[in-house]
């Protein structure tokens, strides 16, 4: 609890907290139901809608890389940030002003992707301006600033949830969401210190462009981000096929979806607060491996036990994998470019890019072979093979 107090107490820590919640907020409020507005909703084809992933995955790493080798080049964050923002604010503007399959296409494929930069950002500037601190000190204030990416799963799924099951449509998002998005446009402007006066010291690469990016996909990195993003597929995939599994067993609700992710969320919170005490005395990536093993089974019983009860059971597993995977793998990542942060940035959007890649394959050819019961599957065994791969490549290091 001490690394809370740290970060209310110290007004950057405290804007970037305030900066992932709403973050958070977006997430929380499109990932569980992107899905069914584009499949249940606007009439998208699993097909299409996987085609929609795969542009999500495009524009998400060219955004991201560019937006990674810029800030480790010259002072430019602020820019980043806000760019960033404007994203998410014409996506939701677009979807609510359209209210259609073309609009569901642009604002989640070509807009919304965009806003994703924003994370890598957050967390490059904590690394920085946590950069003097203990290892275990830092990973701990890593850990809680992701855990306040999650708080508002924990509220604000439950609500929608409880607003769709009293006949709200699911389009009620995009207008919803793009005031949020408005607020935190207004965060980032008023509180985000300028480049010019910011609190922190930055090492630059001084590499070109085409350099920069050379360096991201040399081999000791490049492999470690495809195999981190292995272990978080379960998570991307899992926030496609929830609802559609959910609202294919009978006796579930689109409401259910919410009241599930919330009370997972909420567990995993916990978790994830308790990583900085762990890393004390265990190594990063046994925890990260551990993580993988339980959200692995998570994804394994998810089609099975989705028309019973015991179903709910299932909150334990996704909150403990989630909260050990989620509390370490950024400080990983990061310590893969040592203390640049800029391009520690492009690993850990790289490394989500690769999680929804892995994801849209998994979700088109599962869904495609043997339906969302079989894409659950395959998606356990590709977070086990990760962590496996992870462990072996890293057998010699005490990361």
């Amino acid at each position: 609890m001490s690394q809370i107090l740290i970060i209310w107490r110290d007004p950057v820590l405290r804007m970037i907290g305030a900066a992932t919640m709403l973050f958070g907020v977006l997430a929380a409020s499109f990932e569980p139901y992107k899905s069914l507005l584009g499949i249940t909703i606007f009439g998208l084809s699993d097909t299409a809608f996987a085609v929609v992933l795969a542009t999500t995955f495009t524009v998400t790493v060219t955004a991201s890389v560019w937006v990674g080798i810029v800030t480790d080049q010259k002072p430019s964050r602020k820019p980043m940030a806000l760019l960033a923002v404007m994203g998410a604010i014409g996506g939701t503007a677009v979807g609510w002003l359209g209210n259609n399959a073309t609009a569901f296409v642009i604002a989640h494929a070509m807009l919304l992707p965009i806003s994703a930069t924003i994370l890598g950002q957050l967390f490059a500037i904590t690394r920085l301006y946590t950069a003097g601190w203990a290892a275990a000190d830092r990973d701990g204030v890593t850990s809680v600033i992701r855990a306040l990416f999650a708080v508002p799963f924990v509220v604000v799924l439950p609500t929608w949830g409880f607003v769709f099951d009293a006949g709200i449509p699911l389009t009620a998002l995009y207008p919803a969401m793009c005031a949020v998005c408005l607020i935190f446009a207004t965060l980032i402007w008023a509180r985000w210190p300028t480049d010019a006066t910011a609190p922190w010291v930055e090492q630059k690469s001084g590499l070109g462009f085409f350099a920069s990016v050379k360096e991201l996909l040399a081999g000791r990195i490049v492999w470690r981000i495809f195999w981190m993003g292995a272990v978080h597929s379960g998570s991307t995939l899992m926030g496609v096929i929830l609802a559609l599994v959910f609202v294919q067993a009978e006796g579930r609700t689109t409401g259910d979806v919410g009241v599930f992710f919330g009370l997972f969320v909420a567990l995993e919170i916990l978790v994830m607060l308790s990583v900085g005490t762990l890393a004390k005395y265990f190594r990063r990536l046994h925890i990260i491996a551990i993580g993988a093993v339980f959200y692995a089974l998570f994804m394994a019983l998810l089609p099975i036990l989705a028309p019973y009860r015991t179903v709910w059971l299932l909150i334990l597993p996704v909150a403990i994998g989630g909260g050990l995977l989620y509390g370490l793998s950024i400080s990983y990542l990061q310590d893969l470019l040592d203390d640049r942060a800029g391009a520690g940035a492009s690993l850990m959007t790289l490394q989500r890019t690769v999680s929804h890649a892995l994801a849209t394959l998994i979700f088109a050819v599962g869904a495609a072979i043997g339906g969302y019961h079989l894409a659950a599957f395959a998606g356990a065994f590709t977070i086990l093979t990760g962590a496996a791969m992870l462990l072996y490549l890293d057998r010699s290091t005490r990361s």
